[in-house]
């Protein structure tokens, strides 16, 4: 079995990119029940320890079957490039209850005894109820396990765009999609996820290519119509997201730069935004631009506009001084 998506002539012209911090919500409750994805995320694990455990979850777990169909409606395509979580709830308390009690049902037919449940019956009795008490429990979510760390998460996926989108510049789509996972391939006109059971004829839609700090190690295709099909991979450099600044700061360095400008630049194995940095190394914003300024002016450092924000990257003599080359 294998999942395969179709491209037309169309399709090629509306690939995008997106960022999804409702997305990285759903998949971070689904990661707390899911052993074979904790490998990563450990440290994060153990921070957020407590506060998941006062958490009813129970509700979404129901939602999220180890293999078959979760609700569209609840964690749809990011409807932007860059949405913020506020935008994306907003569209999931929206959602068409009717339409919602549907997909719902589906879901809960892929869990032996859901549909019949306590709570199964109540939610198809009632859908507005059920929207309503769906996204509070997702938004109660992102405020107490994703939020807090978000700017850390951002940083890295869009790190995973921005280095996507010149592979793209450089290659073209053909190329570019299996390099975004070992297990993608193509053939000039379709797709292929060995082990799926998705298949789609995406019809002009185009796809939306969205990678995912929680979805690791699987590779994620669905979404049917009215959504945007939809690719999720694991973003690169999710392996060391949660690494101390210092256990990746060479001595060397920092006897050369300093403690905080060689970890500044030993932070930027991908691009990020001074706000990102400043989150991850515990420092002040004003402390990481003045740091982000001397490296970029020494020739260690580059920097460009990604939307809203400027991204900073290691030119080769950066590189070099970062690994002790």
């Amino acid at each position: 079995m294998a999942s395969q998506m179709h491209f037309g002539e169309d399709d090629f012209l509306n690939c995008r990119f997106a960022v999804s911090p409702l997305w990285e919500t759903q998949d971070a409750v689904r990661t707390l029940r899911r052993p074979d994805r904790h490998g990563y995320h450990v440290p994060w694990l153990r921070r957020i320890r407590d506060a998941a455990a006062s958490l009813d979850l129970a509700p979404l777990w129901l939602l999220m079957p180890r293999r078959g169909h979760s609700p569209d409606w609840l964690g749809a395509p990011p409807i932007g490039p860059a949405a913020t979580f506020e935008e994306e709830i907003a569209a999931v308390r929206a959602a068409d209850p009717e339409a919602a009690r549907a997909d719902t049902a589906r879901s809960l037919a892929c869990t032996p005894g859901a549909l019949d449940s306590e709570q199964g019956r109540a939610w198809l009795a009632d859908p507005v109820r059920m929207v309503r008490e769906l996204a509070d429990a997702v938004e109660v979510a992102w405020r107490v396990l994703v939020e807090p760390e978000w700017p850390r998460l951002r940083a890295l996926l869009e790190a995973d765009v921005a280095f996507h989108s010149r592979r793209l510049a450089e290659v073209g789509l053909g190329t570019l999609l299996p390099e975004l996972d070992a297990r993608l391939s193509w053939d000039g006109r379709t797709l292929t996820l060995p082990g799926g059971v998705y298949e789609r004829r995406l019809g002009g839609r185009g796809l939306v290519l969205m990678p995912s700090v929680f979805c690791w190690p699987d590779v994620i295709t669905g979404f049917d119509p009215p959504w945007q099909p939809t690719l999720v991979y694991p973003a690169r450099g999710v392996g060391g997201l949660w690494a101390e600044p210092g256990a990746r700061t060479p001595e060397a360095l920092v006897r050369l730069l300093g403690r905080n400008r060689a970890a500044v630049l030993a932070a930027l194995d991908d691009p990020a935004s001074t706000t990102a940095l400043a989150h991850r190394l515990d420092l002040a914003p004003s402390s990481v631009s003045s740091h982000l300024t001397v490296l970029r002016e020494s020739g260690l450092l580059t920097s460009r506009r990604y939307g809203h924000q400027v991204l900073y990257e290691r030119t080769p003599l950066g590189m070099a001084l970062a690994s002790g080359g």
